[in-house]
This record gives structure tokens, sequence and C-alpha cells, in this order.
């Protein structure tokens, strides 16, 4: 016979108050009845990409035909349409559909200027995130909100589901190895959305000088951080299924190793392997695919490892932790450990722990206990900046 305890008592409660299985999340942007009033006959700016979207239609379009008066549009990394690859340079220039110029920030224009912002009343910023910190929309979101608070400039958050909300783990970023993948001394999965994320940066003062942010956040309805949210639109070029997606946080390291993570097949962030790699049964030939994959590691070559989108749904989704397994056992069974890791490893894992914890030998267990204690710390604080009923942890004892 199986005794419930307190943790599954308080999931069972959690569901009944707060989760109506037939109620469809609300996002954001699909409540223009909230955020019109705010910003009828003003200037605006928007930070959006392809999946600022209103059912099918596209944020922009909506605001225009309701004679909203976009001044120009901010586009963050793969662009205002979504296509450009990963860390390809993305252009200012004149949006074909709508007439409306596109101000890149991504590249060496990470931060609008004043001047990219003159005559602007208000900021909107509405873009689909998956809730890993190097994932770079967060610190796009991070530049927008510094140069509004400089410039006293409203900015209104359009909030949408983390995909990956149900869970916080990994690693916190040690301020040292601060970058454009990792801004902020958070844990690899954050367990957040844009909206608390950005009450997160303002309540510690992680702006400049510690300058506030003049938010408005628009909350997703009927969501909460157990919600199974199926994205309707991929959120960047190479991840395109809720498996890559669950997958990304984990897989995203080898980003920083020799190894493929299928960048240039069908299977983008749903496999790993490499030519030299011994283990694993499946093969894949990376191609370039301009705007989703150019010249992507590996092209050309026949790679040898794992495809994992049946771990992806069976285990990674419901685990609540980082898979760290295959990094631990690939560079274990691999015969050139000196060239396995480049550079940019330290930067995804935000310090160099992680790495050296590997290259020693450490199990999971012993690597995960290194970060326990900052991941607690960090649990009790995002407590503070949630919007929404926060994830339960089902615990079954026999």
């Amino acid at each position: 016979m199986l005794k419930y305890n307190k943790s599954y008592i308080f999931f069972l409660l959690s569901i009944f108050l707060f989760c109506d299985a037939d109620a469809k999340i609300i996002v954001g942007a699909e409540q223009t009845q909230a955020y019109l009033p705010l910003i009828k006959e003003k200037n605006i700016a928007m930070v959006v990409n392809q999946t600022s979207l209103i059912g099918k239609k596209h944020l922009v379009d909506s605001l225009l035909s309701l004679h909203i008066k976009i001044k120009n549009i901010f586009a963050p990394e793969h662009g205002f349409r979504g296509d450009h690859s990963a860390g390809e340079k993305v252009n200012s220039t004149i949006d074909a559909q709508t007439g409306l110029p596109i101000i890149s920030l991504y590249g060496s224009h990470k931060k609008p200027t004043a001047d990219d912002l003159k005559n602007v009343d208000v900021v909107i910023f509405d873009i689909q995130d998956v809730g890993a910190r190097f994932y770079t929309y967060i610190s796009t979101l991070h530049y927008v909100m510094e140069a509004c608070a400089e410039q006293n400039i409203v900015l209104i958050i359009l909030d949408r589901p983390n995909p990956n909300g149900h869970y916080v783990d990994g690693p916190v970023l040690d301020m040292k190895f601060k970058s454009f993948v990792g801004m902020h001394p958070v844990p690899v999965v954050h367990g957040m959305t844009v909206g608390e994320y950005a009450q997160m940066i303002n309540g510690e003062k992680w702006l400049s000088n510690g300058a506030q942010c003049k938010l408005k956040i628009i909350n997703i309805q009927n969501y909460t951080h157990d919600s199974m949210y199926q994205l309707p639109v991929r959120p960047s070029p190479n991840l395109p299924t809720m498996e890559a997606i669950y997958l990304y946080p984990s897989l995203c390291f080898f980003e920083g190793t020799n190894y493929s993570v299928g960048r240039g097949t069908n299977k983008p962030f749903e496999c790993v392997g490499k030519p030299e790699n011994k283990v694993g049964d499946y093969h894949f030939t990376p191609k370039s695919i301009p705007g989703i994959a150019d010249h992507p590691p590996q092209e050309g070559k026949d790679c040898k490892g794992f495809l994992l989108s049946k771990f992806a749904k069976n285990y990674v989704r419901d685990s609540g932790k980082l898979y760290l397994f295959c990094l631990i056992d690939l560079y274990k069974n691999d015969s050139a450990k000196t060239t396995f890791f480049t550079n940019f490893f330290d930067k995804l894992a935000g310090s160099d722990e992680l790495r050296k914890h590997i290259e020693a030998g450490m199990s999971e267990g012993e690597i995960r206990n290194y970060w326990k204690k900052d991941l607690e710390k960090f649990k009790l604080i995002r407590k503070k900046y949630l919007l929404y009923p926060d994830f339960t942890l089902i615990i079954i004892d026999k």
C-alpha cells in the first residue's frame, strides 16, 4: 500500500486549486484589452520575432491593423523573422512586409541607444523563451530594460509560458564568467517566465548602477509552472520540436565540445555524436542549411552517437533535472580528451567547475553536490518574483 507524504498531498491540492485541465492558456499578447489602453496614441517600439503571435497573426500586424504607431522593431538573435542561424550576424534593415525599420540587437549592437529610442514612449517585449540561461533572449531583455531605465521609458512585457519552467537545476553562474550566454547569477535552468525574470532583474538590481526599469507585465492566464505548454511555433531555427526544447538545457553543453548536436540535420538538439565517437548506434551527417545551420559543426561528416528523441518524451520532461550522464559518459569514452572541450564550454556552464569535475572523473551525483548549496539559495530568491503558482514536487513513500 502506498503512503502519500505532505509534498504529494500539496501537489494534489495545487491541481485542485490552481489548475483547470480544460482551461486554455492565454498568453499576454492575446489579451489586447489589457494593454491597448497603455499604447493608444503612443509611439512604440517592439522587441519581437517569429514567436510574437496572436493566434496565427503576428503581433506587429495586429497592432498596425489597430492603427498603433510603431516606430521601429528591435530584432534579437535569429532576427525578426527567425531566419538566421545561431551566432549569425543580424543586420539592421527595413522589413519588406511592413516597411518598418528593424534594428538588430545582436552582435556589436546589443543595447538600444538613446537615438534608437528617440520619440519612443513605450517598448513592448514579446518573445517566446525556453528557460535556459544561455538562451540569449533573456540577455537581450537585460539590455532592453537597461536602455528603457536610462531613457525613462515604460517596458510592457507580454508574458508567455516557459516550456522548461517546471524545474530549476544546474550550476549557478560565477559572475567572472559573465557573457552574452550568461549575464546573471542564475542556474542553467531558472524555472521562470520572461515576466518573472524581468522582475528578478529589477529586484536584484542587476542593471547598471542598480537602475530600475518601469515594468508593466501582462500576465498569462490559466498558467502554472506545472503546465505542459505546446509551443505553437519554433522559438529558434534549431529548436523545431518539444523534444528538442526539453533536451536543449542538457545538450547545449555539447556546443562547447567538438561534438555535433545535430545542427544541419532533421533532428537538431535531439541527437549527439561525432565521427570519431566509439559509442552509440545512431548515425547522422550535418549539412549546411541557409538560415538554419550555416556550416554546422562536423559538416559533411558521418557522425556516430545517440538519438534521444524518445528519451526526451519518456524521461527528460518529467525528471526535473539536467541530464548529465551523456556528457560525462562521452567524455569518459573519448579517445582524445585533450580536444573534447572548447573554450566556449566554461561560458555555457557559467564557471570552470563543471569541466574540471568531468575531467576529474566525478559522477553525476558528486557533481550535483557542488552546485546544490548555490541552487538552494537561488530557489529562495526566485520565489520572491514568481507571478504564477510554482511547480510541485511529487514524492511517494512506500
